[in-house]
Order: structure tokens, then sequence, then C-alpha cells
């Protein structure tokens, strides 16, 4: 049977149609204005000089960027093509604007401007900016090194600060639990450095606050620079980013964090009185003398390890004895409580070829049979109902959104795809990321509600971001009239009608 090709043909529509690809966008353009993003960059960013585009508009592009699907900043001309968008953004960057403000920004330009977002070219050179050479020179030959913020960079992470206020102030929370983890990206570029994998690499150090579901902070590092590198300092950024409300922390971690001086100095109140004691569960380092301290723990005492839901696993779990070298604490002083669960593997080695066996994983023997054994230290404490079981379950609970987080950072949003071979220009590039990701948390939490809270970006890019329309000018208005069913205008114009009550509606944080 003889096949033919369908019968449609491709043809270019006008620009002044007005089209647009992305009826939602806008949506995300006003929570911004709403947050007081625009306002917060304006007060601290001052990268660009007296002409061209100014900090708002390039911040503002780079997170649009993002939200929409871009992952490289060439992406941009999409949003510049969309002539509908594009008309409701140059609307949008004078709204509000006193009129000195707005002919100030209009005396930016020696021409005309023709665009409504930045360039590539020009968003290099604006990433450009956030690199320190300087930096550059103080580079060992071999080992760790995190070069120091710019000073633009610091402004930057303010941004991001008054952002986690703003969404603290609508729905606040008196608790934080703080889950400490490194991604890694994998690059090409020649100024990469390569990571534990044996691939060249970047890898960030993120903490994420669960409560909120928002990455409280960043640090953006070379692949070289092992997870647990300076994690108190960063711990202690994090804490300087965290909102006005917020009283009780606790910590959540892997191994990069176990630390004797670190988990000292979660339950120093001293160090930290805003917060006092700082519980934590941390994976801990399975080295020998743990092992030896594990294999002394009597049969009768492992347990059965219970899952949420009452669901039975093939893991167990025991309350160890044990005090590592470097703790500095006596048995009987110990805050510590260190907790060890073993699983049985499901292949079990042949025999005699035992030590042949290579696993990803520490491992024990019991009765002649192999067992993979995992380690935890923790504060919590058992009078208080913190049983084995349920410092495990807590733990793990880290592995869900943090790990999840990560993965909208490097595939839904742009963080995957650095712009540069300049660390500075790569990490500004990686914090505006961050900027759209808390962005799109605020939209789902504050805004739309409901299921939405709990989807990935890619699912509301498809049904809210993405969605056609045509921009409709006349008497001082637009509309955006979109290609959607009743139900979903529904929700766009209930999105519309909290963000215009949330503009004027106080804080409660």
């Amino acid at each position: 049977m003889t096949r033919h090709g369908l019968p449609f043909q491709y043809e270019a529509q006008e620009r002044e149609s007005g089209l647009t690809a992305l009826g939602g966008l806008p949506l995300y353009l006003e929570l911004a204005h709403v947050s007081g993003l625009a306002d917060s960059i304006r007060k601290r960013l001052c990268v660009r000089g007296a002409q061209g585009w100014s900090d708002v508009q390039v911040v503002t592009a780079i997170v649009l960027l993002n939200l929409a699907g871009g992952d490289c900043v060439e992406d941009i001309d999409k949003l510049e093509h969309d002539e509908g968008f594009a008309g409701i953004l140059r609307r949008a960057q004078l709204w509000d604007l006193p009129r000195h403000e707005r002919r100030d920004l209009e005396r930016r330009w020696r021409k005309a401007r023709e665009r409504a977002v930045p360039s590539p070219s020009a968003i290099r050179r604006y990433l450009e900016e956030f690199h320190d050479p300087k930096m550059e020179g103080l580079r060992p030959e071999e080992g760790a090194f995190i070069p120091a913020p710019h000073e633009q960079l610091r402004n930057l992470m303010g941004v991001h600060k008054d952002v986690l206020a703003f969404i603290q102030g609508r729905s606040p929370r008196t608790e934080a639990t703080l889950d400490v983890d490194a991604t890694l990206i994998e690059t090409h570029k020649a100024t990469a450095e390569y990571s534990y994998k044996h691939f060249k690499a970047y890898q960030p150090l993120n903490v994420w606050w669960a409560e909120q579901g928002l990455v409280l902070h960043t640090e953006f590092r070379d692949g070289n620079v092992p997870a647990g590198f300076e994690v108190l300092r960063v711990v202690e950024e994090a804490l300087e980013m965290l909102p006005a409300g917020v009283t009780k922390l606790w910590v959540r971690s892997d191994t990069a964090a176990y630390q004797h001086a670190f988990l000292k100095w979660l339950l120093d109140p001293t160090k930290h009185p805003r917060f006092g004691v700082i519980e934590f569960a941390i994976s801990c380092d399975v080295t020998v003398a743990f092992k030896k301290a594990v294999a002394e723990v009597p049969e009768s005492e492992w347990h059965p390890y219970i899952r949420p839901g009452g669901l039975p696993s093939k893991k167990e779990w025991a309350e160890v004895c044990f005090v590592p070298d470097g703790m500095g604490f006596s048995k009987r002083r110990t805050p510590y409580r260190f907790i060890a669960t073993r699983e049985l593997l499901e292949e079990q080695p042949l025999p005699g070829l035992e030590v042949q066996q290579t696993l990803p994983f520490p491992t024990m023997r019991w009765t002649g049979r192999q067992y993979k054994v995992f380690g935890i230290v923790t504060s919590l404490p058992e009078q208080d109902g913190w049983t084995g079981n349920k410092v495990i379950t807590w733990l793990h609970g880290r592995c869900g959104k943090s790990e999840e987080a990560h993965s909208v950072m490097k595939e839904d949003l742009a963080g995957g795809k650095l712009p540069s071979g300049l660390f500075g220009a790569n990490a500004a590039w990686w914090w505006m990321m961050i900027l759209a990701f808390n962005l799109n948390t605020a939209m789902k939490r504050l805004v739309l509600g409901g299921t939405w809270v709990d989807r990935r970006l890619k699912t509301i890019r498809f049904h809210i971001i993405h969605v056609a329309g045509r921009l409709l000018r006349g008497a001082r208005q637009f509309r955006l009239r979109l290609a959607c069913t009743v139900e979903e205008l529904v929700l766009f114009t209930n999105a519309k009608e909290v963000m215009t009550a949330m503009a004027v509606a106080p804080s409660t944080g």
C-alpha cells in the first residue's frame, strides 16, 4: 500500500499578530512583581552602569528563560521571537514605576530599543561581571579551592534572601528541617575539574528547607571539592538566610557532614542562640571500628525495620555502643546515639569468592551470610519517642524531595548546562536558576495550591506555561486571550486574583 505525507504545510505568521506560545508565563512575571523581586534587584544589584540593559531586565529575563524551558543563553531568542509575550514584558517593565524612573529607564539607550529581552551576547557580558579574575590567581595547583564570592554575587544572594522572606511572610513556618547535599553537574569545559566519579564537573552544595520546599542556600563549587569541605561554614551561611519566624532547626545529611566539629557545633546553643540546640541525624562512616562495635551487638537486640504505613521490610536496626576516635566524649557523657542497619543481600557470594567481590557499599557477615550495613549518628532523644525505627525513617526522608530538587535544577531548569568557562559567570547563572526554582515553588504553594503543590515544573510547564494565546490591545489596556478550556481559564483567573490580593495584603510573617 502506497503511503503519502500528511496534508499540511508550514508557513510563518506575521509577528504583529500578537500570538504567544507562553500564555501562562505572565503569571510568573506578575508573581515576580508582587514578590518585590524587581525592587530587590534594583536595590541590591549594581552590575550595569547607566546605559543599556538594567540589572532588573537581565536577571528577570534569565529567570523567565529558566521557567519557559530554556537551558542555554541562546534560548533567550525564543522569548524575543514570541511577539505576544514580548509585548506583555515591555508593558510590565514600566508598570508601577514613577515617571522619573520610567524616563531614566528610557534614557539608558542612545538609540531606540528594539528587543524586549537582552541578546545572548549582552547576557554573557553581564554574567562575566560576576567573575573575579584575582581569585583565579589564588588557586593551588592541587587540592580543593572555593573562590570567595564576587561582591555582586553576594548582592545576588541578598535578592535570594528577600524572596525567601516574601514566601515566609505569606506562608510562615516556625520550624526548618535543613537537608545538606551536593550534586554533580557534568561538563566538558576545559576549566572544569575532575570529580570523584572521574568526569569533569561542578559540584554545588545545597541546603534544602524541607517544610517550605525551597532551596535555602547554595554554594557553587568545582567538581574536585569534596561535599564535606567547609560544610560548617555553608550551614552557618544558610542560617543567615533563614527569614524571621523560624525558631527551631533540624539537620539531615549524608556522610559528607559526619565531622565531629560540625556535630558539636550543632549541639552548642551558644553558637546559634536564635535556634538553640540543633538536633540532627547524619549518616556515619562505616569504619573498621564501627563494624567491630556492630559485631558486638547481641542478636536479640536487632529489630525489624517497619516502613511508613506499617509496611514490613528486609532491613533490621540496632542501637550501637560506639565512641569514635576524636569525638572527645566518654561513653557516659556522649550526647550522640549510633544506629546501625543491616539488610541481607539477595545474591550471596559464592564460597571462597567473598574477598574478590567488590560492592559500592559496606558489608558484614553474620552466621555465614553477607549483609549490607549502614550507620547513623543522631542527637534525637529516645525518651522523646525517637526510636531507631523513627530516626531511620526521618533520615531517609531527605532522599526524597531534596534529591528530586537536584533533578529539577539540572533537567527542568537550566542548572545542568552552564554558559561559560568562567567560574564566577557560572556561579551567577546557578544562583539565578535558584531564583527561578524558588519562584516556581512560590507559585505552587502560594498561588495555585491543591494538587499543584507536588507537581514537577515540567508538568506545570505543559499545562500552564505553554498555553497558546493572543495579546489584544486597546483603550490603554491589554488582554491575553488563551486557547484553553473553561476549567483552565478559571485556573488562570483565580491565580490572577490571588496575586492581586497578595499584592495589597500585609505579610503574616
